[in-house]
């Protein structure tokens, strides 16, 4: 009995074609826990689809996807004087957002990371012209911008990598290669436009593995159900059952990521009331578990466990039995399955 990944794998590859088809340079990003599919199965999907370069998010990952992926792996996260060394192939490209991290890299392949209106890090325009010097003694696969996923202040992605594009031909610094993040297709195509001798290549993670949503479905196995009446004491803490209904453990726990979330970006008044509604019934232990039986999302009847969750039912839903499914609402990139499921 397990948390299962279960995988629609004609529809999964059809969004990726079609992602592919708009993005013809793409870069396959595979970080964190590979979006929810695993290192392993990204890079097989990658060699499948024929990318020559595979982005991953640090070295530590480009030393176990060395050996499921042969091409080009570029390591987004930049490179810092003193870090600790990770031994890696030849074929491996490191970011760089500093000038002295440049230099640091002597024979290196690098990417130099731009500073975009993101602030998160990147080399400076005032530092441009100091990445002469440095660049003579790496070997540089192109400049990139990571760009932010929201505009709030109604400014153009386009322009802003324009505006890098122009500051680094003024610099007098070589416009072979740019990577990109965060650009829709016809953005891109606006700027391969406007500079016909500079690849264009962008990197997608988010989009490419998990752009439609029904290609894929968790599901947690029903392991056990167990009646209960209004006033039974159950679990850890031998809480009292608020009604009649079941107690059912279900896989999946916090070993998988089942009550673990990433902090939301909340905009508007309805999605903040909602936040505010939660965290008050939280306070009650009162905790809304991302599994759906009979059509609606199920209580947790306590806090989730290693590896699985005990849930709530009342009596007037269907009783559970042992080997049901239930569908999961988990986060992908927060969450490790038992088993992935191909149909």
């Amino acid at each position: 009995m397990a948390l299962s990944l279960y995988v629609d794998t004609a529809r999964w590859r059809a969004h990726q074609k079609s992602v592919i088809d708009q993005f013809p340079e793409l870069v396959p990003v595979c970080k964190g826990n590979g979006y929810g599919f695993g290192h392993e199965r990204l890079a097989d999907e990658t060699i499948r689809f024929g990318s020559d370069t595979l982005a991953v998010g640090t070295t530590y990952e480009a030393a176990r996807i060395k050996d499921w992926f042969s091409g080009d792996l570029l390591v987004l996260t930049p490179f810092r004087r003193g870090e600790e060394p990770v031994p890696l192939p030849d074929r491996v490209i490191r970011s760089v957002s500093s000038v002295d991290g440049v230099h640091a890299l002597v024979g290196a392949r690098v990417v130099i990371e731009c500073m975009s209106s993101m602030k998160r890090h990147g080399v400076k325009e005032e530092e441009l012209g100091q990445l002469h010097a440095a660049i003579e003694d790496v070997r540089l696969e192109g400049f990139a911008l990571h760009l932010p996923l929201d505009r709030t202040d109604g400014s153009d992605a386009v322009e802003e990598v324009i505006g890098w594009m122009d500051r680094l031909r003024a610099a007098r610094l070589p416009l072979h290669t740019m990577f990109v993040s965060h650009l829709r297709a016809e953005e891109l195509a606006r700027l391969q436009q406007q500079f016909p001798q500079t690849r264009f290549r962008a990197r997608i993670g988010t989009r490419l593995w998990l752009g439609d949503h029904e290609a894929t479905e968790y599901r947690g196995a029903v392991l056990d159900v167990t009646p209960v009446v209004k006033g039974d004491r159950f679990g850890y803490r031998q809480q009292k059952a608020a009604s009649d209904g079941w107690l059912v453990v279900v896989a999946g726990g916090t070993s998988h990521g089942v009550g673990l979330e990433a902090p939301k970006a909340l905009h508007g008044v309805m999605p903040r009331a909602k936040g505010v509604a939660r965290a008050g019934l939280a306070t009650v232990n009162r905790n809304l578990s991302p599994f759906v039986w009979a059509g609606k999302q199920r209580w947790f009847a306590e806090p989730p466990h290693m590896q699985v969750s005990i849930l709530f039912v009342p009596s007037d839903a269907q009783e559970p039995r042992v080997g049901d499914e239930l569908v999961a609402h988990l986060r992908h990139t927060t969450t490790q399955y038992d088993r992935l499921v191909d149909r």
